[in-house]
C-alpha cells in the first residue's frame, strides 16, 4: 500500500485560507483529471481533482504523460477566468511561475521553466503543465493540469529516453504529495487572481528570471512543421517567446523545442 496516499481532507488542510474556495476530490483511477473536469465545465465551482493513477494522462500537443502509481503528483484545477480569450495562451506561463513559487516555498531551489510549460531541475524535467479551456456563459472555464515527478521511478527515464528529475532527489525529507497539492493549488489561485487583475504583467518578470534557456540558441519546430532558430530573448507582451533570428526578432506563439546550445 502506498505510504503517501492522496487524501482530500489533507489536501484541503494544506490549502490553508484557500480551502473554503475549493472543492477537493481524489480519485483512485481515471483516464485524465483534465478530461473529467472539462466534462464538468458548466459548473461555477472551483474544483481540484487529484488522481493516484491516470490511464490516459496527456501533455502538450497530445503527448502522453507517464506517471507510475504513487510516484507522481497529478491533479487538475478548474476555475473560471475573467480575461479576454486572446490572453489565455499566457495561462501556462502563469501556472509555471505559480508552481515554481510553490516549490520554492517547500524548500526547493534551482527550479526553472522551459517555455512554454515545463518545470526543469538539475537539467531534467521535473513536471509539466497542460491548460485546456471551455466556454462558460460570459466567462471561460480553464482546467489547469499539473504533473510533478514526486519520487524517482526506476527505469522511467530510460523508457522515455529523456532526462528526468524528481522531488525526492531535490529535497530530503520529501514532503507529502497532499501537502504539495495544497501548496501548489494555493499559489496557483493567487497567481490566477493577479492575472485577472493585471494580465501577463503579473508574472512576466518572474517568468523571464526563471527561464531555463534565456540567452541560449534554440531551434523550434512550428505547428506547420517548419523550423526556426535564434537566441531566446524573453517574452513578448502576449506571452509569445521572443527569438532573435538572423532576420530580426520574431515572436513565436506556439512551437516545440528541437535543440538547444550556447549562444
Amino acid at each position: 500500500m502506498d505510504a503517501d496516499p492522496l487524501d482530500a481532507a489533507a489536501i484541503r488542510a494544506a490549502l490553508g485560507a484557500r480551502a473554503q474556495q475549493v472543492e477537493v476530490r481524489v480519485l483512485d483511477r481515471c483516464a485524465s483529471t483534465n478530461s473529467v473536469l472539462l466534462d464538468e465545465a458548466g459548473s461555477a465551482r472551483c474544483v481540484l481533482l487529484a488522481a493516484e493513477e491516470q490511464t490516459a494522462g496527456r501533455g502538450r500537443r497530445g503527448r502522453r504523460w507517464t506517471s507510475p502509481r504513487g510516484a507522481g503528483l497529478t491533479f487538475s484545477l478548474a476555475r473560471g477566468i475573467r480575461r479576454p480569450a486572446r490572453e489565455l495562451p499566457a495561462l501556462p506561463l502563469v501556472a509555471g511561475v505559480a508552481a515554481a513559487r510553490a516549490l520554492r516555498a517547500l524548500g526547493i531551489s534551482g527550479v526553472s521553466l522551459k517555455w512554454p510549460n515545463d518545470l526543469i531541475a538539475r537539467g531534467g524535467k521535473l513536471g509539466g503543465i497542460l491548460i485546456e479551456t471551455r466556454s462558460r456563459g460570459p466567462d471561460l472555464a480553464a482546467v489547469i493540469g499539473i504533473g510533478i515527478n514526486w519520487r524517482r521511478a526506476p527505469g522511467l527515464a530510460a523508457r522515455l529516453r529523456r532526462r528526468l528529475a524528481s522531488l525526492d532527489e531535490l529535497l530530503s525529507p520529501c514532503p507529502s504529495r497532499n501537502d504539495g497539492a495544497g501548496r501548489l493549488a494555493a499559489f496557483l489561485l493567487d497567481a490566477l487572481e493577479d492575472f485577472e487583475a493585471r494580465g501577463l504583467a503579473s508574472v512576466r518578470g518572474d517568468w523571464e528570471s526563471l527561464h531555463a534557456h534565456a540567452g541560449r540558441r534554440m531551434r523550434l519546430r512550428l505547428a506547420d512543421g517548419s523550423e526556426v532558430a535564434g537566441i531566446a530573448e524573453g517574452l513578448a507582451e502576449d506571452g509569445a517567446l521572443r527569438l532573435r533570428t538572423r532576420h530580426g526578432v520574431r515572436a513565436i506563439a506556439g512551437a516545440s523545442v528541437v535543440s538547444l546550445r550556447a549562444a
